[in-house]
């Protein structure tokens, strides 16, 4: 896809995670951050984190706006009374949710709604906001309930019998992960399907044999012509893509110097996008049903491909996630937030950002490349997940959980 470049601005990797009070402008941003520490430490799943946080930031969103009235409401737009708090409303739309959402996780969410609220201003305009944002939470809460979320977790799934078809992959043969995601009912689109691509390559096709090369050269774990660089940006980008685009908005809002209001609205078009994007990715991996590298490679004898030849003790650099591979969920989801982030600060920030991973390892404190943000931070993805504009991209097996 050809695109204009941003400004060149400095992306500087680091193995570490971004601390909160380094994001910390407001408490939409404060709640970002909390957020997203709160599905981390809930059990891997993507497609789910991506829907709660977009939950999560449609309530502070439609809870903010009920207040300040600056933008047309996503689900609600609630008449508040004269001087409600809206950093109230936007603490208390958010710990609701993630309360409703992950409730094993109560006790922290609670502490961080104590910490957070005691910085507003005792009195009725906290009061109020709060009513207000607990209000919002709970119709954003009901209007997802039904959305199919737990049904397409629960959904059942026949591995595929034929060459090209997914089927559980080493070392723990896990069963498809939400395999029925795609028929989500998406926060934006019509439905999950309204952008499908076409297919991947044919087993038989000279392309699925150029990728099928590439991938079993560059990604095997012992890989001789892999370089340290396409290594370090696999692992660099195992972590979730919500995980990692969060962190690019928040330090472009802090740069801009955006309102409470602006932020409510920015974050909840990125993650309700990030969402969607997800439940894109996941009606083509579900409609396709692509095997994954370390399948195919094992079993290439099964492909009829001359063109193949098959490595039964292959393994990748990283463990594959537990379902299909076309089409890559983390480029889904970074194609959306370019696009976002491109509409809401323009093409040309003007700002350096630091992308911060817990999953990197390095040989050094840090790594620094130039790069085009955030077009340049979805050209980064692109590479870590073997989708390859340039000559020499990191394949499938060394991409990350969410792809």
């Amino acid at each position: 896809m050809s695109r204009i470049p941003l400004a060149v601005v400095a992306a500087v990797f680091t193995a570490s995670c971004l601390d909160a009070a380094s994001a910390s402008a407001d408490v939409v941003l404060d709640w970002n951050v909390i957020a997203l520490k709160t599905t981390a430490a809930a059990p891997f799943n993507p497609p789910l984190e991506t829907r709660n946080v977009a939950i999560v930031h449609a309530a502070i969103f439609d809870a903010v706006n009920s207040i300040t009235g600056e933008y047309p409401a996503y689900v609600v737009r609630l008449r508040a009374p004269g001087g409600a708090s809206a950093d109230a409303a936007a603490v208390a739309a958010a710990h609701m949710t993630l309360v409703k959402l992950y409730p094993d996780q109560q006790s922290m969410l609670d502490a961080a709604f104590t910490a957070s609220i005691r910085r507003i201003p005792d009195g009725s305009g906290r009061m109020n906001g709060v009513r207000i944002g607990e209000a919002v939470a709970s119709r954003i809460l009901e209007a997802r309930a039904s959305d199919g979320a737990m049904a397409a977790i629960n959904a059942e799934y026949i591995p595929g019998k034929r060459p090209g078809e997914w089927i559980p992959t080493p070392p723990a043969s896990l069963p498809a992960l939400d395999p029925g995601w795609g028929s989500v009912r998406p926060f934006g689109l019509r439905e999950g399907s309204q952008f499908r691509p076409g297919p991947p390559p044919a087993l038989h096709s000279t392309r699925y044999a150029r990728d099928f090369d590439e991938i079993k050269e560059i990604g095997s774990s012992t890989s001789a012509t892999r370089r340290q660089e396409e290594t370090d940006l696999a692992r660099f980008w195992i972590a979730t893509a919500a995980q990692n685009w969060n962190p690019v908005a928040r330090q472009v809002s802090l740069a801009r110097g955006l309102t409470l209001s602006q932020n409510a609205r920015t974050f909840a078009l990125l993650n309700i996008a990030g969402a969607d994007a997800f439940i894109a990715a996941w009606d083509a991996k579900f409609a396709y049903r692509q095997w994954r590298p370390v399948t195919a490679i094992r079993a290439a004898d099964t492909d009829r491909n001359s063109a193949t030849q098959p490595d039964p003790l292959w393994t990748p650099l990283l463990v594959t996630p537990p379902f299909p591979d076309y089409i890559a969920g983390h480029t889904t989801y970074a194609g959306a937030a370019q696009a976002v982030l491109e509409r809401v600060f323009g093409e040309d920030p003007g700002v350096v950002i630091t992308i911060t991973s817990p999953t990197a390892v390095t040989t050094n404190s840090a790594r620094q490349a130039s790069a085009r943000s955030p077009h340049q931070a979805r050209h980064a993805v692109a590479v870590a997940a073997g989708a390859g504009t340039p000559p020499r991209s990191p394949p499938d097996t060394a991409r990350s959980g969410p792809r």
